[in-house]
């Protein structure tokens, strides 16, 4: 029992106290009330569908425990059993292993957050202040400071009900929304948000109209296009109280912050942010973030939420050379390839001749014999027959594809689902079996099967989903729109945003494994800001989709301007993300069938201007800068195929073109860094013959020089 508050205390001072000994509790929605991941919803819960082999909601538990929670409510929707049935089989209920004294599920027939928020508060549960999560949850985010900023607040004015965490990720960042864009308006000095709005609005438009009050009440005022919201919530009891008053709240941003803020005057409530730019949080809210925050995971964005860390009981994860994990039992044929970033779980085979890359398959699968594929997710006891190819799909558990199936980026292909030989899956196709999702205790109503679908003999048909409405955005796809991340046209198994800026990977493994995730975008040793964090792996997804979309350099170069002026970016990650971008673009040429030389000529003589603007040395006689972008091209082709061959066309290009002078080319050559590893010396092997060439020019100009001297002298 906590000591009893002497006589003539405050009654702040006893709120405090209280406060303190209260346990922190917390609400995880595991469901939120929408559509997004249908057809695979119908059958299995959100917060259990598998991310990196690992159930959602494990990440959320993993947070909640880092955060000193004691008690939780999970509050479900659909699928309750299951919820229940897992975690009665999980750590998290185990008196010896769980951190939590208390994990609690609540089912009711609400059909929207604001019905569930209106019966938490009816219910009486929550008595201090608690944090508002949702079920798919990925974050490493510390909550500490943001609890005490939290607390401090409250105990001077009690009229400070929530504090949301928010992250700094630049304006393009892949793990934010698709298809709208969140607007905080904020007073940096109070860290209160005053206004709030998805754009574009209501009146689906890009105008953001502020109250002119805001303006005269206060001094300065942040408008942040550049945020995650990462849906945690620092909440008090009244933020339930103004839910169950206004009946009309139903989404927790576009309905209660926006209206909240609103009508400050009415209710005189304030809600505050609390802004990290380190460590790593983000919502797998669609689809396209699922394939995103997967890609961080297997990267280590996250860490320590990476595969090898184990989460689940029985896990058996090993981290090898180029960010491949595997389970123990894996089965793999002498001939296969596994590329970088792949996850391979327990007892799965992989046949002759077949090739992974950048993708994550769960257990007890079966990959036949000459097989592709790359950057999809094959969950657990799935089966991909000899000669298929499957690209950025999702394929559920003990799906069955037969042989010589192709499945084009952007498919879904649901529980159960068997598609025969020889079919194709088109792009965005949602293949299912189940054509509703059943009510509780009910068996699941299976459709007939579609053969113009899933082929003469197989099982399933196109799910079509109802019209929705999302309080984020309104794309639903594994691939991403817009600009930056047009994803179908790139070659996911070797280039990942990720790896652009790390001087090598080892120095990823050796310096990287315990750094944050805004340290693990910098590379080490970095001179960069720290606020430039995001502009490498936007800057390079930028110019590589113009590149492909043959946009002309002088709209590259004004989109890189203001992406650099925006970030602070120094002139090395400018040089760094236009390298990056046009290996990229190149070795995706080569690919397609086009020569060496016609490829480099294609990217290097079109858009030479993006170089010349990233170099400023022509008139020093140390050419600092043209050696870091020489560096920097023979760092990333020493782990490419032909990448000796591409530099020396490359090198003979550039000064072709008079973009690195000789000079540049002789003083990179001579350069310690050139040589600092085997990979570095055994990739620009070939050029050799182009320092021969160019220092044998060097030394015939000298004699003609000295010829003249002396032709001058005798005269």
């Amino acid at each position: 029992m906590p000591p009893k508050g002497k006589k003539g205390q405050s009654n702040d001072k006893k709120g405090g106290e209280d406060d303190r000994d209260q346990p922190l509790q917390a609400v995880i929605l595991a469901d939120p009330f929408e559509t997004r991941f249908s057809p695979f919803t119908l059958e299995r819960p959100r917060c259990l569908l598998p991310l990196a082999n690992t159930p959602l909601i494990e990440y959320t538990f993993e947070f909640l425990a880092n955060a000193g929670v004691e008690e939780i409510f999970v509050y479900c929707g659909a699928h309750k059993d299951q919820v229940e049935e897992y975690i009665k089989r999980s750590k998290w209920t185990s008196a010896r292993s769980s951190p939590f004294s208390r994990l609690e599920l609540i089912q009711s027939t609400s059909h929207s957050i604001g019905d569930a928020m209106r019966d938490l508060d009816s219910r009486g549960l929550l008595v201090g202040d608690f944090l508002l999560v949702y079920g798919d949850v990925v974050s490493n985010v510390p909550l500490e400071s943001a609890l005490a900023a939290h607390r401090a607040r409250r105990a001077k004015d009690k009229n400070a009900i929530m504090t949301m965490v928010l992250r700094e990720a630049g304006t393009t960042h892949r793990t934010k929304a698709q298809g709208t864009s969140p607007i905080f308006v904020i007073n940096p000095t109070k860290d209160r948000c005053l206004h709030f709005e998805q754009m574009p609005n209501k009146e689906q438009t890009h105008r953001l109209s502020l109250d002119p009050d805001l303006l005269k009440e206060n001094q300065e005022l942040e408008i942040r296009q550049d945020l995650i919201d990462c849906g945690i919530d620092i909440c008090t009891p009244d933020v339930l109280a103004l839910w169950s008053d206004n009946f009309d709240f139903q989404a927790p941003r576009k309905g209660f912050l926006h209206s909240v803020l609103k009508d400050y005057e009415l209710n005189g409530k304030t809600i505050h942010t609390h802004i990290v730019s380190d460590y790593y949080a983000a919502r797998v809210r669609n689809l396209n973030a699922y394939d995103s925050v997967s890609k961080d995971i297997v990267s280590r964005w996250a860490y320590p939420l990476c595969p090898d860390s184990n989460l689940v009981q029985g896990q058996s994860y090993r981290l090898g050379k180029g960010n491949i994990y595997k389970e123990d039992g894996v089965i793999l044929a002498r001939d296969c390839v596994l590329n970088s970033k792949t996850v391979i779980g327990r007892a799965t085979s992989i046949g002759d001749g077949s090739v992974i890359s950048n993708s994550i398959i769960g257990r007890y699968c079966h990959i036949g014999k000459g097989v592709k594929i790359d950057g999809a997710y094959i969950w657990d006891y799935a089966s991909i027959g000899d000669g298929c190819v499957i690209n950025k799909s999702v394929i559920a558990n003990e799906a069955y594809i037969g042989k010589r199936c192709t499945v084009e980026a952007g498919a879904l292909v649901s529980y159960g689902v068997n598609i025969s030989e020889g079919t194709t899956i088109r792009g965005g196709s949602r293949i299912t079996k189940i054509k509703r999702r059943p009510e509780d205790g009910q068996e699941p109503l299976q459709g007939e099967p579609d053969p113009a679908v899933v082929g003469k003999g197989g099982v399933g048909f196109e799910y079509q989903d109802s019209e929705e409405e999302d309080e984020d955005e309104v794309v639903d796809s594994l691939i991403p729109i817009g600009p930056v991340y047009n994803l179908a046209h790139l070659s996911l198994s070797s280039e990942s945003i990720s790896t652009l800026n790390s001087d090598s990977e080892a120095d990823y493994f050796d310096q990287g494994r315990d750094r944050s995730a805004a340290g693990s975008f910098l590379s080490v040793g970095s001179e960069d800001s720290g606020h430039a964090h995001n502009f490498d792996q936007d800057a390079s997804a930028s110019i590589y989709d113009s590149l492909v979309e043959g946009h002309e350099s002088a709209n590259i170069q004004l989109e890189l301007t203001a992406l650099r002026m925006s970030t602070n970016a120094s002139d090395h990650q400018v040089r760094r993300s236009v390298v990056s971008a046009f290996v990229k673009r190149i070795v995706q040429l080569i690919n397609s069938g086009t020569s060496i030389r016609e490829a480099i000529a294609q990217v290097f003589v079109q858009h030479k201007d993006l170089v010349d603007r990233s170099i400023f040395d022509k008139n020093a006689a140390s050419k600092s800068d043209q050696i870091d972008f020489m560096l920097l091209l023979q760092a990333d082709l020493a782990h490419r195929d032909h990448g000796e061959s591409i530099l020396l066309t490359a090198a003979t290009k550039l000064v072709e073109l008079e973009t690195i002078e000789d000079t540049g080319v002789l003083q990179w050559w001579e350069d310690a860094k050139s040589t600092d590893n085997e990979e570095l010396r055994k990739v620009r092997g070939k050029t050799q013959q182009l320092i021969d060439f160019l220092n044998q020019s060097s030394g015939e100009e000298s004699s003609e020089e000295e010829d003249d001297d002396d032709e001058d002298d005798s005269e």
